[in-house]
């Protein structure tokens, strides 16, 4: 869903002039700007790796739960996968800027009781040592679907009329597909005077 909605904001936006998709799977998009590379084995970057270069910022918007997961595959997923795509992309594209979707509640001490906001931190600390030009960490908390997107989770398909309660009642807690992508292009294209990027300053720099 996440990644669905930051590319819709970067085809539509004219900061930004080409987009490849690297993904397991077709995006089902088809647009003058865009180009895909469908790879299944993101440990493995071998294959793909001349077609990564020439880019000047990566949106790194892959993702998984830890609802149900063992603590070892959550890891896997999570922080060896991001840092052997980073480590990769920092290798072929020196002036590159990556932006990370982290979470809201990320714990960058990596000493609190929550094993996904350790595991988070582990991964927002570590993509900071790479050398990229630019690190930015966002923390979306709950997000707003962009309407008429086909990936849109089911929690807000029979929730989704709970969030404009949530946004009356938490306004710092809650943003939308379409200003996190904006904010992503502004931070790369601008540059922001954070690397952490919580919902405050999605908001911010959406505008």
């Amino acid at each position: 869903m996440v990644g669905e909605g930051v590319l819709h904001e970067c085809l539509l936006s004219p900061d930004v002039e080409k987009v490849l998709v690297v993904s397991r799977k077709p995006c089902g998009v088809k647009h003058p700007k865009l180009s895909e590379i469908i790879h299944q084995d993101f440990f493995n970057l071998s294959p793909v790796e001349s077609g990564l270069s020439g880019y000047n910022a990566c949106f790194f918007c892959l993702g998984v739960s830890s609802v149900g997961m063992k603590k070892a595959s959550y890891e896997r997923m999570t922080y060896d996968l991001t840092m052997n795509f980073a480590r990769t992309l920092a290798r072929v594209n020196s002036g590159m800027s990556f932006c990370y979707i982290s979470g809201a509640g990320t714990d960058t001490t990596e000493k609190g009781k929550s094993h996904w906001a350790r595991v988070k931190g582990k991964t927002e600390n570590d993509l900071q040592t790479l050398g990229f030009r630019q690190t930015f960490l966002f923390r979306p908390g709950i997000l707003k679907p962009t309407p008429g997107l086909s990936n849109t989770l089911g929690f807000y398909k029979w929730a989704g009329w709970l969030i404009p309660v949530f946004e009356l009642l938490a306004p710092n807690h809650v943003t939308s597909l379409t200003q996190l992508g904006k904010a992503m292009i502004r931070a790369v294209t601008k540059g922001y005077d954070k690397k952490i990027i919580e919902v405050k300053d999605i908001k911010l720099l959406s505008v």
